[in-house]
């Protein structure tokens, strides 16, 4: 497995605090997130190492494993139990620990012939991915992956988020020796949508409107992710005006029943192919400045 340096990822010191270690995570966070890189498959890279070094570095118990043994920290336990059996071997005897017992300590730890008990290791953990539509996102819905062969059903919860990580505990690798399997992290990529930008659990679209609705005020219908609604537009709307439909955004992820906003800023529609009558009506009005 190659090695990845988490304080090197995160660019902070290998003394860096904790509030160090959150306020770095949070600026790149923000910098290389899915939604502000949609077409950027480096930024989704780097998004899941920071993701992935944020989790061990935030954890006291984890990083202390990683400092003591980088790559291999998810076998400390392994490794520790392994060195303590060595330890109460050299003490019963004869306080010597030769050539022979150092390859038998390393045969039984990493799966040789040699005469020392065979440790179980963890299988490794793997890594896939899976492309959604924002629409598909909208619902909680059932969905199989094909892992190695292996067909695995998995129930995706509404609200599901661009480069979100979820993990599927023993759907990785097989252990070594009778260890137990890895396990399986999926990352969702939810592919940007033509009309809805979505942030968080808000989302935002353009809605059109002719310039007489905009001047005179009236009703217009438009279309959101879960059905038409009527929108009541005021007189002397401008372009670039905003709206805010509550609860109409998107579904909050594990919270049922709890959605975000729609955004709805407006679009206005120049009449184009006037006839001459209708120029002679737009001069009149002009000259009534």
């Amino acid at each position: 497995m190659e090695f990845i340096d988490y304080y090197q990822v995160l660019g902070i010191e290998k003394n860096a605090k904790e509030d160090d270690i959150k306020k770095a995570y949070r600026k790149l966070a923000r910098k290389f997130h899915p939604d502000l890189n949609p077409n950027d498959k480096e930024a989704h890279k780097k998004f899941q190492q920071i993701n992935e070094a944020n989790e061990v570095l935030s954890d006291a118990e984890k990083r202390k494993k990683y400092d003591a043994y980088g790559k291999d920290w998810q076998h400390a336990d392994q490794f520790e139990q392994q060195k303590r059996s060595g330890a109460r071997s050299q003490s019963t005897g004869s306080g010597q620990f030769n050539e022979t017992d150092f390859s038998d300590f390393f045969e039984s730890m990493f799966g040789g012939s040699g005469r020392g008990r065979q440790t179980k290791f963890r299988g490794q953990d793997f890594n896939a991915e899976l492309k959604m539509n924002l629409t598909d996102a909208l619902h909680t819905h059932k969905q199989t992956l094909t892992i190695n062969g292996k067909n695995i059903s998995i129930t995706i919860p509404a609200g599901i988020e661009n480069g979100q990580v979820i993990k599927l505990k023993g759907y990785g690798a097989p252990g070594v020796h009778g260890g137990p399997a890895g396990d399986l992290y999926i990352t969702f990529s939810i592919a940007p949508h033509p009309r809805f930008k979505r942030l968080g659990n808000d989302l935002y679209a353009a809605a059109k409107i002719d310039l007489y609705t905009a001047i005179l005020g009236g009703d217009t219908t438009f279309d959101t992710l879960s059905g038409k609604v009527k929108l009541t537009v005021k007189p002397g709307t401008q372009p670039g005006n905003k709206i805010r439909l509550k609860g109409k955004g998107f579904p909050v992820y594990k919270k049922e029943a709890e959605f975000g906003d729609l955004y709805i800023t407006y679009e206005i529609e120049l009449p184009v192919n006037l006839t001459e009558e209708q120029k002679k009506l737009f001069t009149e009005l002009s000259n009534l400045k």
